[in-house]
């Protein structure tokens, strides 16, 4: 085997260090403690991650390595690290979703999600930081740390899943899991300049990933590539019987898709730009990004049209019914009775009391925002005019999508409004924070798979600071192969961004 540097390591792709460890120039072993040597080295200062299990990834090394000199190998990332958002249960790790509430929590069962790595012979690096119970957008609502942008520490990394895109972002992980409620996953790539899907709902197991909006949750996988990506994809999705909501198809072939768009040729590929998902309010070198993307599509051969989704305008209200209210059903289960935190148990208190004192105690402010936005939402007398109404322009949205989707191939608009806002910023503003996930909340009420990739940098008002912007990709239900087409075509034509 040839001798690297721990940084040479690093900075290789998943693709690529898959391919050197298969062919036994670089071992799993070596690998996983290369990246565990930087998350020592820097992670200090990041906050990326909340759990980091050196002794079990190395292990899991050791056992991949093992496996292909056996002809064995799980998959075709056999070896290559991974940090798995701190919200999917792990037998060998506390699972404690950025809240006091499960501090300390260790699950007697991996997600399907956590098996599936295991089984494909990815090394769990640890467990990264989030909103509590991925409720947030730029990851300041953990219980535990703040996790800041490895291009600007003192700006958000995005939200929830932040934790994920900052170790991406940073090179400490080379592969990264998320969820994406309203845009958890595609908002955080967006500002670090990393890639993240959503997949289509259903495609890949919810079981044990703990739930903030059952409707609305959807793993997916992160990367810095588009084909890192894809590699990742494929291995996590699937269907799961244990899953009520799980889909039961064939995944598409998004490696495919992934090396076929490299090529560059998007030539017959529609492309519709969304009017309600651009303008007023939006970052001007955001939408000069935005404009830049269209014509690097245009110059691979796609016709873009734009394309008009009236409902769209309604997502953010809509949303913010149906999340909190399926939060108040969902975290009703966190009672100081089965398991978690409980405060008052002390022999004076009844039942109710201590059912009161450890959910004051364990749950943040953002969390108790949203379980009585739910609550009330969901009350008797308020039902039909809140959540039912918002159930409508649920499917009214999903029927904007499907319109669009019958002339063209895919959609597209700006991941986000702006680039990522300083650290503390809009703690004191919700409604200013939710504004955030504007462009990626409609894929998540339609249930549609959407992609967020790099579209370089762009002055966030300052003195011509650049920061990253992501281009946004929307695909219909199960066609999630053509987001890897369209956004590994462009990104191949983009090339790097400077950092």
């Amino acid at each position: 085997m040839g001798t690297r540097t721990a940084d040479q390591i690093t900075g290789l792709s998943a693709a690529d260090l898959a391919a050197k460890i298969a062919g036994r120039e670089l071992s799993s072993v070596e690998v996983t403690q290369a990246h565990l040597d930087r998350i020592a080295q820097i992670d200090g200062e990041l906050g990326a991650f909340l759990h980091v299990g050196v002794d079990e990834a190395l292990a899991a090394a050791r056992a991949a390595d093992e496996s292909i000199a056996a002809g064995t190998a799980g998959s075709s990332l056999t070896g290559v690290p991974i940090a798995l958002k701190d919200v999917f249960t792990t037998v060998d790790a506390p699972t404690t979703c950025g809240s006091k509430m499960l501090e300390g929590w260790v699950s007697p069962y991996d997600a399907t999600l956590t098996r599936k790595l295991r089984e494909a012979g990815l090394p769990i690096l640890g467990k990264t930081n989030m909103d509590e119970f991925a409720m947030g957008s730029s990851t300041e609502n953990s219980a535990y740390q703040v996790t800041r942008n490895p291009w600007d520490t003192q700006r958000v990394p995005g939200g929830s899943g932040g934790g994920s895109a900052a170790a991406l972002a940073s090179y400490q992980a080379p592969l990264a899991i998320g969820t994406d409620t309203g845009g958890s996953i595609r908002q955080p790539a967006a500002v670090t300049a990393t890639v993240g899907v959503k997949p289509t709902y259903g495609t890949v197991s919810r079981y044990g990933l703990v739930a903030c909006a059952s409707s609305l949750d959807q793993g997916g996988p992160c990367g810095r590539t588009v084909l890192d990506t894809a590699l990742l994809h494929e291995v996590i999705a699937g269907f799961d019987p244990r899953d009520s909501t799980s889909i039961d198809v064939a995944v598409p072939d998004v490696v495919g898709a992934a090396r076929a768009g490299a090529a560059g040729d998007l030539t017959g590929v529609r492309i519709g730009v969304v009017k309600q998902l651009q303008g007023e309010g939006y970052q001007p070198g955001v939408l000069d990004s935005f404009q830049q993307a269209c014509e690097v599509l245009r110059g691979l051969g796609a016709t873009i049209v734009e394309v008009d989704c009236p409902s769209f305008e309604y997502a953010l209200s809509a949303f913010y019914l149906i999340m909190p209210s399926e939060v108040s059903s969902n975290l009703a289960r966190f009672d100081a009775m089965r398991y978690g935190l409980r405060v008052g148990d002390d022999g004076t208190h009844s039942a109710d009391e201590v059912m009161a004192l450890s959910r004051a105690a364990g749950f943040g402010p953002e969390v108790k925002r949203r379980i009585m936005i739910g609550t009330y939402a969901l009350s008797s007398g308020y039902y039909d005019a809140y959540y039912g109404q918002a159930q409508k322009i649920r499917t009214l949205i999903a029927r904007d999508f499907a319109k669009a989707y019958a002339d063209v191939d895919v959609l597209i608009s700006p991941t986000t409004p702006t680039t990522a806002f300083k650290l503390g910023e809009k703690v004191g503003d919700p409604l200013s924070m939710y504004l955030f996930d504007l462009c990626t909340l409609p894929s998540n009420l339609a249930g549609n798979a959407a992609m967020s990739v790099p579209s370089g940098l762009a002055d966030d008002g300052g003195a011509g600071t650049g920061l990253p912007v992501g281009l946004q990709i929307m695909a219909p239900p199960l066609a999630d192969d053509r987001l890897y087409r369209v956004g590994a075509a462009y990104e191949a034509a983009r090339g790097p961004i400077a950092d």
